[in-house]
């Protein structure tokens, strides 16, 4: 059976799927040729029986598709982007001159695409100037595509996405990875204690979760522990959606260390929840 393309075919309809819709620039296409290219190794060695998983320092798993996937798109990055840095999750960083780097995160939910389980991705977002301005998170075997830039709105699977209204709480759909983070981090008590309060709290984890805010069918997500590949695509496309990215203490940057992503309209109240609110950002 032929595979299909999913960026090309998402990138068409993305491009004219609203009237009027700004056309995708250069560095948006090119992130998604990159999600392309990630499709085609993560996918092909996806429930394979004899895929390579090993544990990483901070005993977290990494497979063979993680490291080749990092490296092909880096490769690319650096064949079409020469002064474009790249900073990954499996392979540190590579300067640039041209103030701007890559950030990429191959498989996202490590975990997931060991057991087989098909919620994991591959993120990719390009920062320019200390701003992260693309985005994209690609899920080739949910068969779904998210993807945002700076001013140009944000999409899933070519269609526009807007953030939920909800306004209150207690009819608020909470998206998290698990109890034990909130735990070890001091936030055990405020998790649950908000979880109490929503109107459902579900573990769609890592990226799942904060795209689900993006395109509406969650209300907030709360991440205790995140890096900034994990970070960096969703922050523009939540915020292009018209929702809020902040870390735990309130502060829009993608290295905070954590996540909290709402439509808007529930963030302060979340921020107040867990407590730890930064009163001088």
């Amino acid at each position: 059976m032929r595979r299909r393309r999913h960026g090309l075919g998402h990138r068409a309809r993305g491009a004219t799927a609203v009237v009027g819709s700004p056309p995708i620039d250069e560095d948006l296409a090119f992130a998604l040729e990159l999600a392309d290219a990630a499709d085609d190794i993560t996918l092909a060695r996806y429930r394979a029986t004899d895929l390579v998983v090993e544990t990483k320092p901070d005993l977290t798993p990494v497979t063979e598709a993680d490291r080749a996937t990092e490296k092909a798109l880096q490769a690319r990055i650096e064949a079409e982007r020469p002064r474009d840095g790249v900073v990954g999750e499996e392979y540190g960083e590579t300067t640039g001159s041209g103030g701007r780097r890559w950030i990429l995160d191959p498989i996202d939910g490590t975990k997931s695409y060991v057991r087989g389980i098909p919620a994991w991705g591959t993120l990719i977002a390009l920062e320019r100037d200390g701003e992260i301005v693309v985005g994209v998170v690609s899920a080739p075997a949910l068969r779904r595509r998210w993807w945002a830039s700076r001013g140009g709105g944000a999409f899933a699977d070519g269609e526009p996405i807007r953030v939920s209204r909800v306004s209150d709480i207690e009819d608020a759909l909470l998206c998290y990875t698990s109890l034990p983070a909130f735990e070890k981090h001091g936030l055990g008590e405020e998790f649950r204690a908000l979880a109490a309060r929503c109107w459902e709290a579900r573990g769609f984890s890592d990226y799942w979760a904060h795209v689900l805010v993006a395109e509406g069918s969650a209300d907030l997500a709360v991440e205790p522990v995140m890096n900034l590949w994990d970070n960096a695509p969703l922050q523009v496309i939540v915020e292009e959606a018209g929702g809020r990215f902040t870390d735990l203490a309130g502060r829009p940057r993608v290295d905070g260390g954590s996540a909290v992503t709402t439509n808007g309209l529930l963030h302060e109240a979340v921020l107040d929840a867990l407590g730890r609110r930064d009163a001088d950002r």
